[in-house]
């Protein structure tokens, strides 16, 4: 439960793409360098996920190299501050702010190196035209009337940002082979799934937040919004000018290789095993109540209370957010703010031994998820089911108590 609340307060804390606020200094001398032409490279940097929520999905960079001047700079687009005020409401409502940072090689790669992430350069294989329009680019984004834009974990993100920047740059268009085989069946839930493993209560988190719109098929370049795919697609992608076409990258290396330490297998609690010892706990405690014809009310103000209070959250993504992958929430079904504001009605019908319809009421929608669970057009983390199976052991309890009290 305590890692419950935790996930689901930073919202997914989602997240996902991002590092540290770092302090602006003066106007570096890169800033306003003048690009050299065939002694510049430029190129794109992926790093590798990390432990904690927001770096599952790794990070992306464009490299800066001009050895003629000295200069050897990582610009990046995820630059955010959790002390920024009302951070975590404005991430909920889709109106983050994050910014374009910027910073020596050695002193990025270092970060790295210190928590043993992989970091690997794809050098860019652009013309000295092009190298020129990007860093001109790169260093009108860093001004400080250009710097923050609206962040989006999925549309506009510390990935999509540098994608977008490269191909705004060259001369023809850039074109995916390997994204063009990407499975056409994939959502953004599949997506985080697939970096949310081995990391069992982020993936609850993200799943109890994530509406039907989560399940929609995406493209392949939608996929891109995570930095180790955009990196893939890199890989194969072309600059195609007419009836000339040259490979985007030229070379690729890995600066840092992973270096965490091989945990041991042993057994930690995961969502499914915390909810089904919980609702054991509750058909036990039910069972009990049933036989001594007690309502034991306490019991159903702590269930009630936190469905609702997880109801608040998802109420409140799914109708003010502005992300659009967290809208239209089935999970409602379930966890929902009635639940709350009906635990005194709910406590004084027990208490005073009396019918209470909203149990009843509780019971059939309840019973109807559970049955066509299968038949919803929105995924669910299997833990789910016996939390769901809790709140209805409960509302059956009452109902069956106040019947044998009639008796």
């Amino acid at each position: 439960m305590r890692h419950y609340i935790r996930y689901t307060l930073y919202i997914i804390g989602m997240l996902l793409l991002a590092t540290p606020a770092q302090a602006d200094t003066a106007t570096p001398p890169w800033a306003n360098a003048v690009p050299q032409g065939d002694s510049t490279r430029l190129s794109l940097l992926t790093c590798g996920p990390g432990g904690d929520i927001y770096t599952l999905f790794g990070h992306t960079a464009i490299r800066y190299e001009e050895p003629t001047q000295g200069i050897d700079v990582v610009f990046h687009y995820g630059v955010f501050d959790f002390g920024t005020p009302n951070f975590v409401l404005r991430f909920a409502l889709g109106e983050t702010d994050y910014r374009m940072g910027a910073e020596r090689f050695d002193d990025f790669a270092a970060q790295y190196q210190l928590y043993g992430r992989s970091v690997w350069q794809q050098t860019l294989n652009l013309t000295n035209g092009e190298k020129d329009r990007l860093i001109l680019l790169l260093q009108s984004n860093y001004r400080p009337e250009n710097r923050t834009y609206r962040y989006n974990f999925f549309y506009d993100n510390c990935a999509t940002r540098p994608r977008d920047k490269i191909e705004a740059c060259t001369l023809g268009r850039v074109e995916y082979p390997n994204a063009a085989q990407q499975d056409s069946t994939r959502s953004y839930r599949d997506i985080v799934h697939q970096y949310a493993k081995g990391h069992p209560w982020s993936r609850f988190g993200m799943d109890l937040c994530l509406g039907a719109e989560a399940d929609r098929p995406i493209s392949a370049r939608a996929m891109m919004f995570v930095p180790l795919i955009l990196m893939d697609d890199f890989a194969s992608a072309k600059i195609v000018d007419g009836d000339e076409s040259r490979p985007l990258v030229k070379g690729k290396a890995e600066l840092i290789v992973d270096a965490t330490p091989t945990e041991e297998d042993g057994w930690t609690p995961t969502p499914l095993s915390c909810s089904l010892l919980l609702f054991i706990a509750t058909a036990a405690v039910s069972i009990y109540g049933i036989r001594r014809r007690k309502g034991l009310w306490g019991v159903d103000l702590a269930l009630f209370a936190i469905a609702g209070l997880a109801g608040c959250v998802l109420t409140f993504l799914s109708l003010l957010s502005l992300h659009p992958a967290v809208h239209q929430n089935w999970l409602l079904l379930v966890f929902h703010p009635l639940h709350l504001l009906l635990v005194p009605y709910i406590v004084h019908c027990e208490r005073k031994g009396k019918k209470c319809w909203y149990m009843a009421v509780n019971l059939v929608v309840l019973t109807l998820f559970i049955l066509f669970y299968a038949l919803i057009p929105q995924r669910f983390d299997f833990a789910v089911v016996p939390l769901a199976l809790c709140l209805l052991a409960r509302s059956a309890s009452h109902l069956i108590i106040t019947a044998k009290k009639k008796e």
